[in-house]
């Protein structure tokens, strides 16, 4: 199968079209490290993610960006997923992880989940735009999730 990748984005806060609240659904800020690594290979390798197949001079990379924000999707105390989202200094606002661990899909996370990390994504002072890219190849849910919460197709390559 071919990728596709498509690009969205939401241009206000108020463009957030929550999704109901799920007991136990929390966000958590994390540092980087060795957990975000851990993280981003057990959730990416089934939707072959470039991270999960990252070198450690990636990781490195990666890890070692001052502006980017880390965050653990817990569910009942349990990490269930991982987010991050690096603001940009024209008042963008890249989400460029989320996704929940292979055992915590297919439970309704996904949409409480993702609503949080928007929500969050909208606080760094001068946040105008926050916007993510979605593939063919993550999971069937991802692209519809994503529309729900509010996300706006600006890119999508032929």
């Amino acid at each position: 199968m071919e990728e596709i990748v498509t690009q969205l984005e939401m241009t206000a806060a108020d463009q957030l079209n929550p999704a109901p609240p799920v007991d136990g659904v929390t966000l958590r800020a994390a540092e980087p490290g060795p957990l975000i690594r851990e993280l981003h290979v057990r959730i990416g390798t089934p939707y072959r993610w470039p991270s999960a197949s990252r070198s450690d001079a990636g990781w490195a990379r990666w890890l070692a960006e001052p502006g980017r924000r880390y965050r653990l999707v817990e569910y009942r105390g349990e990490v269930a997923g991982a987010a991050d989202f690096e603001p940009r200094g024209s008042g963008d606002v890249e989400i460029t992880t989320f996704g929940l661990l292979p055992e915590f899909v297919g439970k309704g996370l996904g949409g409480y989940a993702l609503t949080l990390v928007v929500a969050d994504a909208w606080t760094p002072p001068g946040a105008r735009r926050v916007w993510l890219h979605t593939s063919t190849l993550d999971h069937p849910n991802a692209l519809p999730n994503y529309l729900r919460r509010g996300f706006r197709s600006f890119s999508r390559p032929a």
